[in-house]
């Protein structure tokens, strides 16, 4: 298959596109500069001049897709909301290229939006239109999009993570390293999923080729990490002491972080593992944290 893949220089979308061509499909990539292009050119990438600031210079590709793969995100989390309205966007007008046709348009979502609200993981079957993640916003567009024909399939993530990157903990790593210690909220109780990066990336392809429209799926390898688990680990690689903070705390100490550090993020994949036969193989997330350099950590 031709592939259309946004994001195809990030750190999730380099490994789907590795995977991608290891698979035999042929991929264009988008790339917003000239240094990406060159990037993608020298790994055998077709390229396509375009932002998702401007969703519109990404449709030359779409049109002569047979699937698109949109895994670009705005990782500025001090906008997230606004961030997560520019992705409703995208997917907005990628879908309405792809209305009428049978071409697979798989979209990226977060994991909390599978949240029951009773204390359970997260899981594929529910969708929590109540969710307070702005994310939301990104299986909304999914939403209308399949409800006008268009075959849209979701991925959703966990925190994913090599030793260089890990999802939302490398801010938290940054934040570390500025207040001088490793925090947690209350008893470092609440929960964090993952999924090494690799890992991830195998499972997009699963969902291109095996995957069911409207079907939904959690690239999740371990279902919860507790904070206090996370924190530690950090602390120990960063050599940094340890404490509690409370909630009323909370917004003091991390900033716009707080958002995320209070959330419980425990997420199963066990159901999207057995649809697709997708099962994880790379190391879990506190072996990355223990085996990362983070001397190499910009500051």
């Amino acid at each position: 298959m031709r592939l259309f893949l946004t994001g195809a220089t990030g750190f999730i979308g380099s490994r789907i596109a590795d995977e991608l061509k290891r698979s035999g499909h042929q991929v264009i990539g988008l790339a917003r500069s000239a240094e990406s292009a060159e990037r993608l050119r020298a790994a055998g990438i077709e390229v396509q001049r375009g932002t998702i600031d401007d969703p519109d210079t990404l449709l030359p590709a779409v049109e002569k897709a047979d699937a698109v793969i949109h895994t670009a995100f705005d990782h500025d989390f001090s906008r997230f909301v606004a961030s997560c309205e520019k992705d409703r966007q995208v997917i907005t007008t990628l879908s309405r290229t792809l209305e009428g046709s049978e071409r697979p348009l798989i979209i990226t979502s977060g994991t909390g939006m599978g949240d029951p609200e009773n204390g359970q993981p997260a899981t594929e079957a529910i969708f929590n239109l109540s969710h307070p993640n702005p994310r939301i916003a990104s299986e909304l567009a999914g939403q209308v999009a399949l409800e006008k024909g268009v075959d849209v399939r979701v991925v959703r993530l966990p925190q994913v993570h090599d030793t260089r990157r890990q999802g939302l903990i490398s801010y938290y790593i940054q934040l570390c390293r500025e207040k001088g210690a490793a925090a947690w909220i209350d008893e470092g109780t609440n929960c964090w999923s993952a999924a090494h990066v690799d890992d991830v990336a195998r499972l997009y392809c699963a969902v291109l080729e095996k995957g069911t429209r409207g079907e939904r799926y959690h690239a999740v390898a371990e279902e919860a990490i507790s904070s206090r688990a996370i924190a530690d680990a950090v602390a120990a690689g960063m050599a940094l002491p340890t404490l509690s903070v409370s909630k009323e705390q909370a917004a003091a100490w991390f900033g716009w972080f707080a958002a995320f550090a209070t959330l419980d993020l425990r997420a199963s994949g066990v159901w999207t593992q057995k649809r697709l036969g997708w099962q994880p193989t790379g190391p879990g997330l506190l072996d990355d944290l223990n085996a990362m350099n983070y001397s190499e950590i910009p500051h």
